[in-house]
């Protein structure tokens, strides 16, 4: 029998999962959890979001043919365009939907926080959009290395809060967004941009993703006569842009479900976020999950040349997918992404976000036939990650 993966009334995906937090945070997360499916469900709801999708973000995105990446990697593999979206990235699906959620609630604030920027700067448009005040947590590393985000997210209205603490990175700036929602819970709504954190946000950000996978489905029918690919492959850091592809899919079997960490230096050497490589159980930004820690449970610092997959754990529908063999996992390093990166702009004329290009990177480790349909999830567009082609002279 077909296993059923679906999160159930705790919050669980299998042993993954739940609310750990805070006795201060109770109250939000409850209010939360007892109203988030009652109001993403209502048709004037549902009728705001998707107007807004259409009109604002530009969706549907398209499903395109990349024949040249096809003749090269001998199947027929297409790429889901999220690059296209309005703010360059997948992230701008989930941030208008739980903006929409915090006005329903009657939150005048929102708290986001952001490693490559792509979320802080989908918040802060759908805040702009919605006329909600924005603070954005990031790490002092990442808003180096992704200055022109920071810029974005400021012109936007925004507040940029540097986090300062450990490796200045998206767990740290976590950790700062959690810290300051302690603090400030009546008024402010965090809006979480991965499939992370405390029961409801895995399932709340998979269903507002779960955009992507709807429109695989039309598309392919469209293209190959077909609702499923054979393949459907994404990066996973904490995952958002993964469930999203992979979530109509997630019970039918014969869709293999790819999904792909950043091995940073090499899952061995030591600076790397190949959390399923290196993790173990744990609980990490208020869920049980898989991440990478010490003997002794201290968070262990990830490690990748991409800003948005430097995380040291997975989401826990990724952690289930792991341990329950549904999802196949890959690593690929800094060197192999940016080498793909380069690839495709050169073959298709598509610069790819460097979260991207871990994805597209996994194509040689997969032995194709001519006949497989496979989906990629293009992510984000690299206009942010110019800086870091540019470093690396991959090109």
């Amino acid at each position: 029998m077909a296993q059923k993966i679906a999160i159930d009334e705790n919050g669980y995906y299998g042993d993954f999962g739940g609310a750990y937090i805070p006795e201060l945070l109770h109250p939000n997360i409850e209010e939360l959890r007892n109203s988030y499916l009652d109001i993403m469900t209502k048709p004037d709801f549902q009728e705001k979001f998707k107007l807004l999708l259409k009109d604002y973000v530009g969706r549907p995105t398209p499903l395109y043919l990349a024949k040249k990446l096809s003749e090269k990697y001998g199947a027929k593999i297409y790429l889901k365009r999220e690059d296209l979206n309005h703010t360059g990235a997948h992230k701008i699906n989930n941030a208008i939907g739980q903006a929409l959620v915090a006005k329903e609630l009657g939150k005048k604030k929102i708290i986001a926080e952001t490693g490559a920027g792509q979320h802080g700067v989908a918040t802060a448009t759908a805040c702009a959009l919605l006329g909600m005040e924005c603070t954005v947590f990031m790490g002092e590393k990442d808003m180096e290395r992704q200055k022109p985000n920071v810029e974005r997210m400021k012109i936007l209205g925004a507040k940029v809060e540097p986090a300062r603490s450990g490796s200045k990175t998206l767990k740290d700036a976590t950790n700062e967004a959690m810290r300051y929602w302690i603090n400030n819970p009546e008024d402010t709504h965090y809006i979480i941009g991965s499939v992370v954190g405390p029961h409801p946000y895995p399932d709340m950000v998979t269903r507002f993703q779960s955009v992507i996978s709807e429109e695989m489905m039309n598309q392919l029918q469209e293209h190959e006569g077909k609702n499923n690919p054979d393949y459907v492959i994404a990066c996973v850091g904490g995952g958002s842009n993964a469930a999203g592809a992979f979530y109509h899919y997630l019970n039918e079997e014969d869709v293999k479900l790819i999904c792909v960490e950043a091995a940073g230096h090499g899952v061995d050497s030591g600076e790397t976020a190949a959390t399923t490589a290196k993790g173990s159980d744990g609980v990490l930004h208020g869920s049980k999950t898989l991440l990478m820690q010490s003997e002794d449970g201290q968070v262990t610092e990830p490690y990748s040349i991409s800003a948005g997959l430097d995380y040291p754990g997975i989401g826990p529908l990724h952690a289930h997918l792991f341990k329950s063999k549904r999802g196949i996992f890959k690593y690929v390093t800094d060197e192999q992404a940016m080498q793909a990166g380069v690839e495709l702009s050169k073959l298709e004329g598509i610069i790819p976000a460097v979260e991207s290009a871990h994805a597209l990177a996994a194509l040689s480790q997969i032995d194709f036939k001519a006949s497989d349909v496979v989906v990629l999830n293009l992510s984000g567009r690299g206009d942010k990650d110019l800086q870091t082609y540019i470093n690396h002279g991959s090109y």
